[in-house]
């Protein structure tokens, strides 16, 4: 029961919380999630940057992983269409074009001053954060939501998480509504 088309900035697989998060959605149906190589280069060298004891191997290997959970995912760049874009950052217009090429309904960012709103409505894509993004899931399937936090609870060995620990953990994050909704 696919709710949702989401493309995923970089901004939002940068922290692991998020990004598994993000990937237990799409694995459990609520999201069919898109992201591309660029997506991917551009997480993991802001990642790599800010925290230089990650191994790549590590991180080429979260790659991987996310790819295999979501074969369907990987979107292909459209060159002509990213320089056809207009962007407070030239940096980003790539995600827009990825959105529209994935014909997303929402492009899931923390970005958000990166991408304005008349650009990325005019797509007829809407622009959430990942709190907006768990509470609009939340509303509209409860239960199917709370089944899938619960499954990303359950995979988090390293360290484990009761669930008020969990939620504590979002609020940290930034998953404010998102911990209140769960509670």
């Amino acid at each position: 029961m696919t709710l949702i088309t989401a493309l995923y900035d970089a901004s939002v697989l940068y922290p692991s919380l998020i990004r598994n998060l993000l990937v237990h959605l799409a694995t459990s149906g609520l999201v069919a999630a898109r992201w591309t190589e660029q997506i991917h280069d551009e997480w993991i060298r802001n990642l790599s940057q800010d925290r230089p004891e990650l191994p790549p191997e590590r991180l080429a290997r979260t790659r991987r992983l996310m790819d295999a959970a979501v074969p369907d995912a990987l979107v292909e760049d459209d060159q002509a269409l990213i320089e056809s874009l207009s962007s407070p950052d030239l940096d980003d217009r790539h995600v827009l074009a990825a959105a529209i090429t994935a014909q997303a309904d929402i492009l899931i960012t923390w970005n958000v001053r990166h991408f304005p709103q008349e650009a990325v409505s005019a797509w007829g894509i809407e622009m959430l954060t990942p709190d907006d993004l768990v509470c609009r899931l939340f509303a509209l399937a409860p239960q199917d939501t709370r089944q899938s936090v619960e499954a990303l609870r359950v995979s988090l060995k390293s360290p484990p998480y009761s669930w008020p620990g969990l939620l504590e953990r979002f609020e940290q994050v930034g998953l404010l509504r998102t911990a209140s909704a769960l509670a």
